[in-house]
This record gives structure tokens, sequence and C-alpha cells, in this order.
């Protein structure tokens, strides 16, 4: 959580701490990412999430290129995706702009805890799980039914987002797409 938080505060400057290709994807469809941004954001995430993967092996001595044979799936671990996606979403779109970080952190770190799925709530995780065939691999037949569950996830949570800012956007959803629209540009 704490981890989590850091890269936050310290990537939002550059990039608006774009970690997740849900998130990014809901950004630039709510113009809060530029959207030529979007494909370089999305390459930078799925490339991240795999050499995360082989610095955790590198780190703990194991052979680095590896493929998860970990099978996971069915309706309750995708319907934790779904839950934990949106919820993400949730936090991101609904929370005061000075907040938004210590707010995904710590909920994130709570998703871990109430979803089946212990929160992947991202692609790129996904994607880069399938790296990796320690106990967090994830396989690459199980991933497909993690992204379609994370990305439709990410529309219920904007839709309830949605929901709660009513017709007119608040004055906090807009400062947030600025902050998103002000890092996209710098980075």
């Amino acid at each position: 959580m704490g981890g989590l938080y850091i890269l936050i505060e310290v990537f939002g400057p550059v990039s608006g701490a774009h970690f997740n290709p849900a998130v990014s994807i809901v950004m630039a469809a709510r113009g809060a990412l530029p959207r030529p941004l979007l494909v370089p954001y999305v390459t930078a995430q799925l490339a991240g999430a795999v050499l995360g993967a082989w610095l955790a092996h590198a780190m703990f001595d194991a052979t680095i290129l590896q493929f998860s044979t970990k099978v996971r799936g069915g309706p309750g671990q995708w319907i934790a995706e779904v839950v934990a996606t949106a919820g993400l979403l949730l936090v991101i779109l609904c929370a005061q702009p000075g907040r938004v970080a210590a707010m995904v952190a710590c909920y994130i770190g709570a998703a871990y805890w109430f979803t089946a799925s212990t929160s992947f709530a991202n692609p790129a995780a996904a994607f880069g799980r399938m790296f990796s065939n320690s106990f967090a691999g994830i396989s690459p037949d199980s991933v497909p039914g993690f992204i379609v569950a994370q990305l439709f996830g990410a529309g219920v949570g904007v839709a309830i987002a949605a929901v709660l800012d009513g017709p007119e956007r608040d004055a906090p959803s807009a400062a947030r797409e600025e902050v998103f629209m002000e890092a996209g540009k710098d980075g």
C-alpha cells in the first residue's frame, strides 16, 4: 500500500501515474489523457509489467524467463475483478484531487483482502503475471478472462461515478481531469 502511494506521488507529475491500461482508456475516453498518448501509455504499462516480473525473479535468484502454469479463472475470480476495477475507477473519479494517491493505495490494499482474486484490477498486472511461474502467476490461457472482467469493471466504475456526479460534473471531477490533462502534456 505504501509503495503504491509513493509511486503514484512520484510519477503523478510525470505521467499522471498511469500504471493501468483500464484507467488510461477511461481517461482518454473522457478527454483527460490526450488520445495520441493512449497507445504509448498502454505499451509502456505492458512492458513495465513484464520487466517488473523479470526484476522480481532476478531479486529472488529465480530463472528470469518464465511462463506461468497457474490456472486462475471462473465466475468468482472474474466477478472479483469487476468489483475491484469498478471500485478503483470510482475512487479515481470521485476522490478529491489531493487525496487520490492515498485513496487509491488504500483501496487497492483493502481490495486485496475483500476480493476472491486478490484485486489485480489492472490488465497490465494480469499480463505481467503470465511471465512468472510463482504463486502470483496467471497462465496465459487465464489472462483474457481477467482483462475482459477488468475492462468491464472500469465501465461499471465510470457509470457509478456518473450517477454520483449527477447530470452536471462537479468541480472536483473537472479538477481531477485537468490534473490528468496537464500531466499528459508534460509526459
